[in-house]
């Protein structure tokens, strides 16, 4: 639970105790219970609300993805690891050429609409 052992619940429990008492301790975790539902659905509330703002071209939009990290992961690593794996994305794909290469000695044609 939350990345914790038995031993460090027992362990946070046993300072919870000591801390707050017996008498208060069920008042104290109701009362951060509480505290930690209302923070939850303000940020919640804050998302959505970032979301219908910025319109439709942002539906997809996560705000975990402003995190320098992740923003690194996903727009950097994520085309080296697909190189990698022999897999290719569209952006990273070559441009084929619309005509065959020239050999050696060639006159490539000539184009009056590029000079």
């Amino acid at each position: 639970m939350f990345g914790l052992g038995w031993w460090e619940i027992l362990a946070l429990v046993v300072i919870g105790l000591l801390v707050f008492g017996p008498d208060k301790l069920p008042q104290a975790a109701s009362q951060a219970g509480k505290t930690l539902r209302q923070l939850r659905q303000m940020a919640n509330n804050a998302k959505a609300d970032l979301q219908a703002n910025l319109g439709p071209e942002f539906s997809n939009f996560d705000p975990a993805d402003l995190n320098p990290k992740t923003f690194v992961r996903k727009h950097l690593l994520d085309d080296i690891e697909n190189d990698w794996n022999g897999t290719t994305s569209t952006a990273s794909e070559p441009i084929e050429a619309a005509e065959p290469e020239l050999g050696f000695g060639e006159i490539p044609p000539y184009d009056n609409e590029a000079t």
